[in-house]
Formats: structure tokens, sequence, C-alpha cells
């Protein structure tokens, strides 16, 4: 399943990257989850060819997922790739560019459902939406950061 979003965000290309590589961003904007890095980088910025391992709570059910930068161009674009979790595979490129007085921020997110179990037609219904969301939610932190830090 393949799904993208794009988000203006009041700041220069380079703070937009780096707030986005940001533990502690992550973190504070998946509190709804109980979202927790336990492995690897679990605070400050994240680079190419480092993980973290994130634990929290979805669909009532405590997940488990290691996630590897693996692409790095900065400050246009990075990579983030499922190292071991739940889904069979998942691929999240963020790519930023200058747009006016900010940065264009798109995340385009590639993936095969968990396990394998679940049809197409329920997983663009149930999941693909469950994770617009938590982008989405993701991301209007991301703004709110850069506006608070103007």
């Amino acid at each position: 399943m393949k799904f993208a979003l794009s988000t203006f965000v009041p700041a220069s290309v380079e703070r937009v990257f780096d707030i986005s590589l940001d533990i502690g961003t992550h973190l504070d904007s998946m509190s709804e989850s109980n979202e927790r890095a336990v492995a690897g980088v679990t605070s400050g910025l994240i680079e190419l060819g480092q993980s973290v391992t994130w634990k929290a709570k979805h669909f009532g059910v405590n997940w488990t997922m290691t996630s590897t930068i693996v692409s790095w161009d900065r400050p246009h674009s990075f990579v983030d790739e499922q190292a071991k979790g739940p889904f069979r595979r998942f691929h999240h490129r963020h790519q930023f560019s200058s747009e006016g007085s900010g940065t264009r921020m798109v995340d385009d997110i590639d993936y095969d459902a968990p396990f394998g179990l679940i049809g197409d037609g329920v997983e663009r219904i149930i999941l693909t939406r469950y994770l617009r969301k938590l982008i989405v939610v993701r991301n209007e932190f991301i703004v709110e950061i850069a506006r608070r830090q103007a």
C-alpha cells in the first residue's frame, strides 16, 4: 500500500529536516500511543545508518518496531525503513524543498500490512487511514515546533 502527504512548514529546509529527525519530536507527537524509544538512538537527532527501536500501543496491542535511516541527502531527503517489526515491509521517504517563506515537506509511505493476514480492502480502509492520521498528527506537531522556534 502507498500514500503520500504534503505539509507546509514555516521554517527553513535545514530546520525542518532536523526537526523531523529528532527522536524527542517524534515521541512528543506520538504521546497518544505512549510511544517510547527503547534501543538504538533514543534521544537527539538520528543519522544515516543509525536505528531506533520504538515501543507503542496501537489498536490496543503493544508493538515493537526497529527503524533504520537507510538513505540521507541533507537537507533534501531521508528514508527510514523497518528493520524489524510488525509490518512485512515499511518504507518512509521524507522530502524537503524550499517553498516561499518555508518548506514543503512530503511524506511518501510504502508498506505491506502486518502478518499478511488482512486483505487489501481492509488494509486500505483501516490501516492506511490510521497511518495517515499518525503522520498528520506528527506533521502538525512539526509545524507547531517550527512556529514556536521562529
